[in-house]
């Protein structure tokens, strides 16, 4: 089940964004998103044009280097970017695409840049469990709804850092996650203080 660099992980990602853009054609449910620290690979690049040119959303966490310009007519209008800065160093790499609805999600140790896909030992593996796949997609429902510590790259490639419009909550992921995973690692009883 596991994609491996060098050898299927660069076919395994491109298959996927590949079966979104079929999809789409197909007036399919079809979306991607992806969090990464970097992306920089130039056939990936091409083939996520080729998908918002075909009509899937892709939305983007990216907190680094990236080489793809959002938002530009006829090229990547479909295509969202935020980087997310913070106190902690945002590392992890999770890659859902919906797959007509039955969402295909992928957590592993590359970045979409050639010496991950090409030159590296890395490896995704699957996500199988409903139950994780939920959260997975709740996670990346509260980094896109950030708009303290996040900034949108725009189609000239500034980022643009996000604040709270008047009277919107402000959100910041980072804060969201310490209460969420506080609360969740909570004791249930008094046990631990024996």
């Amino acid at each position: 089940k596991l994609l491996v660099a060098p050898v299927t992980l660069r076919k395994g990602m491109e298959f996927l964004i590949t079966r979104e853009i079929e999809n789409a054609k197909a007036g399919k449910p079809s979306k991607i998103r992806a969090k990464m620290n970097s992306l920089v690979d130039p056939a990936i690049v091409k083939l996520l044009y080729k998908a918002s040119n075909a009509g899937v959303k892709i939305e983007l966490i990216v907190r680094g280097m990236c080489c793809l310009y959002p938002g530009r007519i006829g090229i990547s209008e479909n295509i969202k970017v935020i980087s997310i800065i913070g106190t902690f160093l945002e590392h992890s790499r999770i890659f859902w695409f919906a797959n007509d609805g039955n969402p295909e999600v992928f957590i592993g140790s590359a970045d979409w840049m050639r010496r991950n896909l090409d030159r590296r030992v890395e490896a995704m593996t699957p996500i199988d469990k409903p139950a994780l796949i939920k959260e997975l997609e709740e996670l990346f429902d509260l980094y896109l709804k950030d708009n303290r510590g996040a900034w949108e790259m725009q189609s000239n490639g500034q980022w643009v850092q996000l604040n709270p419009k008047a009277g919107a909550q402000e959100r910041c992921t980072q804060i969201e996650l310490i209460d969420l995973w506080g609360k969740k690692s909570e004791p249930k009883s008094k046990l631990h203080d024996l």
